[in-house]
């Protein structure tokens, strides 16, 4: 059974940094999509950042590139996002979520298609005060 837990989130000024984690256990896809997701009350869900098992390909929502870093360790079993420059508005739930499908080349769908994700983890609050 798969399971993911967030944890790392927080509440910081305008400019600071936070690093969330996602402990994966009973996770063993690679060559497939993990990702970051936030939700922010009112709006939907959007993927901010994906990296493809195996291979560490990364991709980012313009809203995040240049201050948000996704990386996994492999040996640990878990995924990071390090977040910097944080702005109030990244204030959000973030989940991790992970996919079991193999990585099939569309950089679009590993970063955006959020039905597309098997497993969610509860979520951790991230809120940025200015």
């Amino acid at each position: 059974q798969v399971q993911l837990v967030e944890s790392g989130g927080g509440s910081v000024q305008a400019g600071g940094s936070l690093r969330l984690s996602c402990a994966a256990s009973g996770y063993t896809a690679s060559s497939s999509c993990m990702g970051w997701f936030r939700q922010a009350p009112g709006k939907q869900r959007e993927g901010i950042a994906a990296i493809v098992t195996g291979r560490g390909s990364t991709y980012y929502a313009d809203s995040v590139k240049g201050r948000f870093t996704i990386s996994q360790d492999n040996a640990k079993n878990t995924l990071y996002l390090q977040m910097n420059n944080l702005k109030p508005e990244d204030t959000a739930m973030y989940y991790c979520a992970a996919e079991t499908l193999q990585y099939g080349g569309s950089w679009y769908r590993c970063l955006f298609a959020t039905d597309e994700y098997d497993y969610w983890g509860q979520g951790t609050q991230v809120t940025v005060s200015s």
